[in-house]
């Protein structure tokens, strides 16, 4: 689908003669939901494919409101779990990704307030891979504080500082996102919103692309004009 122009892709290139910075796909995800994980690399992807800039938001699912505590569930919830976890687990495989199935209803707000701890201290990619990677293998709680703390250590930052930032003003940042993305219409993950428009599921990238493809084409065209008005004798 990738059929940018180098002019198009040169509108939000350093080299560009356009002063604007290159467009923003927020993308909101949750380290304890299976369809994140296996939609992550593909999102990832996207950056490679396009000059655009990923902002990764954490958005921390709360489980009991649309599918019920374990005691409540309805048979038909149950299906729906039932599916989900198989579903997510197949497209895992393709990928050649482990995926366990759940130990129990995680909450996952450390693991949420670590990626902001890690944005803010360089660590970010490492963060993210190996923080979906280990949940998925049972190789890291992500509810426990102390394993977070290790887990941050062992990934080069400072799980003492986490610790400190968790406990925090960490939380109550992440709990301002989480708010600010429901205020947006933003409800699971993962959910991309680009020029104001919202995708939910990995299903959806086809169609975020094509927007983004329609805002570089748009902005190269625009380059070419202000060329051709700088430059009357340049070619489009």
């Amino acid at each position: 689908m990738n059929s940018l122009s180098p002019s198009d892709r040169s509108a939000f290139s350093p080299t560009g003669t356009t002063a604007s910075a290159p467009p923003s796909l927020i993308v909101y995800t949750d380290y304890k939901s299976p369809y994140a994980f296996v939609a992550d690399a593909a999102i990832r992807a996207i950056a490679l494919q396009y000059p655009v800039h990923l902002d990764w938001r954490p958005y921390t699912l709360r489980i009991e409101e649309f599918m019920g505590s374990v005691e409540a569930r309805t048979v038909h919830n149950w299906r729906k779990v039932r599916y989900g976890y198989m579903d997510a687990r197949r497209m895992a495989n393709r990928q050649g990704l482990i995926m366990k199935g759940p130990r129990r209803i995680y909450n996952a707000e450390l693991s949420s307030t670590g990626m902001l701890f890690a944005q803010d201290h360089g660590f970010f990619e490492a963060y993210h891979v190996s923080t979906f990677e280990r949940f998925w293998r049972h190789d890291l709680d992500i509810d426990s504080l102390e394993e977070m703390s290790r887990h941050i250590d062992g990934l080069g930052g400072s799980g003492a500082d986490f610790v400190r930032f968790a406990q925090g003003d960490g939380g109550a940042r992440e709990r301002r996102i989480v708010a600010q993305a429901e205020s947006l219409g933003v409800f699971g993950v993962p959910m991309m919103i680009f020029d104001d428009q919202l995708y939910w599921g990995g299903d959806r990238l086809g169609m975020v692309r094509e927007a983004i493809e329609q805002t570089l084409s748009a902005a190269g065209e625009a380059l070419r004009r202000e060329r051709l008005q700088t430059q009357p004798g340049a070619r489009t």
